[in-house]
C-alpha cells in the first residue's frame, strides 16, 4: 500500500496529453483489428493504467477497458467509498465497482461483441484467475497478447512525462543532500531522507543502501541497523504522478573522500552512448531500467540482464552502475534520456 498523496494536477499531466496518449493507442488497435484492449494495474503494476489516465492506485487492483468509440472504462477491485476520489485522480469515461473485475471486463466487452477481439496488454503477467473470469463471462472472446503493441506506444518519452521524471529526480536529489550530521546511524540516515522525500511530494519512495563499500557493493532494503563503512551508498527510488525514477549515490565518513567528479563524468559518457552499451565495457556492473508496459522500473539491459530489451529514441530509462576510481569502489546511477536522430542520450540530473 502507499503512503504518500496521490493528486491529480492538470497543469503537470493535462487533459491534452491523456487525449493524445489514447488516440495513438486507439489508431494502433484498428490497425491490429483489435476491438477493445485491457490493462491491468495494481500497486506494483501501475505504470500503464497510469500512463493513460492518470490514476495510480493506493492498493487492490483493476481493469481499464478502452474501446475503439467510447471512453476508457475502470473497473476496480475498490469499494464505492472511493469513487469521487478515483475519478478526481484520473481521466475516465466511467468508474465500476466490482470484486471480480475480470468477470465484469468480459461482461462489458461482450455486451457489445460476443466474439470481440480482446487485446491485453502483459497478458502473461495477468493473474490466473482473473484470465479464469474473462474465458468464464466471455467465452467467445479472443483474447490477443498486446504487449508489444503498447510497449511500442510509450517507448519513448513525451516532454510531460520527461517534466515529471525531472521533478522526481529533483526530489531524490533534494533528499539525498540533506544528510544527517555523520555520526548519524544508518537508521536515522534513511528516515530523514525518505522523510525529505515525502515532504518534497514523492507519491512514494523507496531507499536501498549499500552500508559498507569495502564489504559489499550489493544494495537492498534495511531492516533494522547496519554498521557504516568508511564509504557507504543510498539508492533513492521516487514516484511522483506516476513516473518513477532512481538516483544512486556514494557517501563518505571518518574522513574518507570519494571522487564524486570523476564518477558522475564517467557515467555520463556511459550513458552517452546509448542505446549501444559500448560506454559500459570498463564498469565492473551496470543496469538500465525503464518502463515498457506495466511495472515502472523493469530491467531493460544490463551487465547481469539476460535478455535485453532494445532502448527506443526518446526512452526515459534510470541507470546505475558500479566503477572504480582511484582504486576504491563507487555505486552511481541517476536517470537519463535517449538521445533522438543521432543525438547523445544524456541524464536529466547529477547524482552528486
Amino acid at each position: 500500500m502507499r503512503r504518500g498523496l496521490i493528486a491529480h494536477s492538470k497543469a503537470e499531466l493535462p487533459d491534452t496529453v491523456l487525449d493524445a496518449r489514447l488516440a495513438r493507442l486507439r489508431a494502433a488497435m484498428g490497425a491490429a483489428g483489435l476491438d477493445a484492449l485491457l490493462l491491468y494495474t495494481n500497486n506494483t503494476r501501475a505504470a500503464g493504467v497510469s500512463w493513460l489516465t492518470g490514476f495510480v492506485p493506493y492498493w487492490s487492483e483493476a481493469l481499464l477497458v478502452v474501446g475503439l468509440d467510447r471512453e476508457p472504462v475502470l473497473i476496480a477491485a475498490l469499494t464505492q467509498r472511493v469513487k469521487r476520489w478515483i475519478e478526481s485522480t484520473s481521466r475516465v469515461g466511467e468508474v465500476i465497482h466490482n470484486p471480480r473485475i475480470g468477470r465484469a471486463a468480459a461482461e462489458m466487452v461482450t455486451a457489445r461483441k460476443a466474439d470481440a477481439v480482446v487485446g491485453v496488454a502483459d497478458l502473461d503477467g495477468l493473474p490466473a484467475g482473473l484470465v479464469d473470469d474473462l474465458r468464464e463471462r466471455g467465452a467467445r472472446l479472443r483474447l490477443s497478447d498486446a504487449t508489444s503493441l503498447f510497449a511500442a506506444l510509450r517507448a519513448a518519452a513525451d516532454p510531460a512525462e520527461i517534466a515529471l521524471a525531472m521533478r522526481a529526480t529533483s526530489i531524490a536529489h533534494d533528499a539525498l543532500v540533506q544528510m544527517p550530521a555523520q555520526r548519524a546511524t544508518l537508521g536515522e540516515i534513511i528516515a530523514a531522507v525518505e522523510a525529505q522525500a515525502r515532504a518534497g511530494g514523492a507519491e512514494e519512495v523507496y531507499v536501498a543502501a549499500a552500508p559498507d563499500l569495502a564489504r559489499d557493493h550489493r544494495l537492498k532494503r534495511i531492516e533494522g541497523e547496519a554498521a557504516l563503512g568508511d564509504t557507504f551508498a543510498l539508492r533513492v527510488t521516487v514516484a511522483y504522478k506516476g513516473t518513477w525514477i532512481r538516483l544512486l549515490r556514494t557517501f563518505a565518513r571518518n574522513g574518507a573522500t570519494v571522487p564524486e567528479e570523476q564518477a558522475a563524468v564517467r557515467l555520463a559518457a556511459a550513458v552517452a552512448e546509448l542505446p549501444d552499451a559500448r560506454g559500459f565495457a570498463r564498469f565492473s556492473s551496470w543496469l538500465v531500467e525503464g518502463c515498457r508496459v506495466a511495472q515502472p522500473l523493469e530491467p531493460l539491459m544490463g551487465s547481469r540482464v539476460e535478455t535485453s530489451h532494445p532502448l527506443a529514441p526518446g526512452a526515459l530509462v534510470s541507470v546505475q552502475a558500479r566503477v572504480e576510481v582511484e582504486g576504491a569502489p563507487l555505486l552511481v546511477g541517476a536517470p537519463a534520456l535517449v538521445g533522438r536522430r543521432g543525438e547523445a542520450a544524456s541524464l536529466l540530473g547529477q547524482p552528486f
